[in-house]
């Protein structure tokens, strides 16, 4: 009775200290806030707290102390905080939205709750732009920290490569800033350690500057496929570090049902560059071509997923891409399930990516090609089918595979994985990282290592 008693005492505390909501169970829009509707896992959290500022964060996180309850951080707007928070306390920074350009220093300063459309909105007015992901509703802050791969890494770098600093709220509710000089071991973990370390509350991104951006975007029958995706390898392949994209296999939506391949080939310049470049590929037939200039938060917004659907995806990097697995993801892509924003699709790396800084847990640098199938479904009774095709299309290509996993596109697959993805050897250090800033693993969700 008395734990009770606390734990009411406490809450009615948070709801009268927070600027923003708090939600339990059973309170108006508790569900909504969850994000239950399309989720393949039914996650009760037991207090879920949106912050309105930084000083919000340091009162739920006390609150959760006092409470002896683990936290998981829900940011950006492509998904719930993790799949095991049933219990936890959420902290939710969907409400710290907010972005700060600096177009002097070349540098932008992100909430904890930014999504890639967000961030490139609001830096496209200056021409100015850094690595995003490639979907506009991935949160920046799980995206940098985590690496950061997007349709600007072969001439950029990835989004780590980019990161000036960070400000966060530790497990003991106190509010730090990590940069080059300040708290830099910190720092390092940063570099693709993602949120193990802290609530991030805001980060900051070094710029660069993007005047054009274009791109070409090409559709043709599945059967046409194999030879789309050898045209846009050797494109890509022989083109500067400006050229990027993906070649894909994909399903339209329920009025335009079908199997289709794509190629879609950015270019970090302008048009005239992109079609000297796009040239092999406008030579093959192809149904569908749009080709110029375009807005490069405008090409953000062109693989997200469908809302409120299940997902599942995940990824392998691959050393190459020879034309026997070219044969093989075209036959793994005619068995893909129809379901409308599903996809199976070959992004390219090298360039800036494989020239990055060498000392941050981030390991998949050296990889030529990443492999991510990735499916939507409504109907809960497909989950064992759509999880599979997902489990499959991986494992077929992993005789080519690197070994390293880039955690941008998987989920929670185990220890084995993450260490593939932080690298053997940066993995110790991080723990330690991890034992210094939350040695009782407050921050447990996720990808997040734990102290040693």
């Amino acid at each position: 009775m008395a734990v009770r008693s606390k734990a009411h005492t406490a809450l009615a505390a948070l709801r009268e200290d927070l600027a923003g909501e708090v939600f339990a169970p059973p309170d108006p829009g508790y569900d909504e806030a969850r994000g239950g509707r399309g989720a393949r896992i039914d996650r009760r959290p037991a207090v879920i707290a949106r912050c309105a500022h930084a000083a919000d964060v340091v009162r739920a996180v006390r609150f959760a102390r006092e409470l002896d309850l683990h936290i998981a951080v829900q940011g950006g707007e492509d998904g719930p905080a993790g799949p095991r928070v049933d219990g936890a306390l959420v902290v939710d920074l969907r409400r710290m939205r907010s972005v700060t350009v600096d177009p002097a220093a070349e540098a932008v300063r992100v909430e904890g709750g930014a999504t890639m459309s967000d961030l490139d909105r609001a830096t496209q007015p200056y021409a100015l732009a850094t690595t995003g992901g490639r979907v506009s509703t991935t949160g920046v802050g799980a995206h940098a920290l985590g690496g950061g791969t997007g349709w600007l890494d072969r001439a950029f770098g990835l989004a780590v490569d980019h990161l000036l600093g960070v400000e966060l709220v530790t497990a003991d509710a106190e509010r730090v800033h990590a940069n080059a000089d300040e708290n830099p071991e910190l720092f390092w973990a940063l570099h693709g350690g993602d949120g193990a370390f802290g609530v991030v509350t805001a980060l900051t991104l070094a710029l660069r500057e993007l005047p054009e951006f274009s791109a070409a975007l090409l559709l043709c029958p599945p059967q046409s496929g194999p030879a789309l995706v050898r045209a846009f390898r050797e494109t890509v392949g022989a083109g500067p570090d400006e050229a990027g994209g993906a070649v894909l296999y994909l399903t339209g939506p329920p009025a335009e049902s079908g199997l289709w391949c794509a190629a879609l080939l950015t270019y970090a310049g302008g048009e005239s560059g992109l079609r000297r470049l796009a040239e092999p590929l406008l030579a093959l037939p192809h149904e569908t071509e749009i080709v110029g200039a375009v807005p490069y938060a405008d090409v953000q917004c062109l693989l997200d997923p469908p809302p409120g659907l299940r997902r599942e995806g995940s990824a392998e990097c691959l050393a190459d891409l020879p034309d026997e697995l070219v044969d093989l993801f075209h036959a793994r892509a005619e068995r893909m399930p129809a379901s409308p924003g599903s996809r199976h699709a070959l992004f390219p790396l090298g360039g800036a990516v494989a020239a990055g800084p060498r000392e941050y847990p981030v390991a998949y640098r050296d990889a030529s090609w990443i492999a991510h199938p990735f499916v939507c479904w409504a109907d809960p009774a497909d989950d064992e089918r759509e999880t599979a095709w997902v489990r499959e299309a991986c494992a077929e290509v992993r005789p080519w595979s690197t070994g390293d996993v880039c955690l941008d596109f998987v989920g929670d697959e185990g220890p084995e994985r993450l260490r593939a993805g932080l690298g053997a050897g940066n993995l110790l250090r991080l723990e330690k990282v991890k034992r210094r800033w939350d040695p009782d693993d407050v921050f447990r969700f996720g990808r997040a290592v734990k102290p040693v």
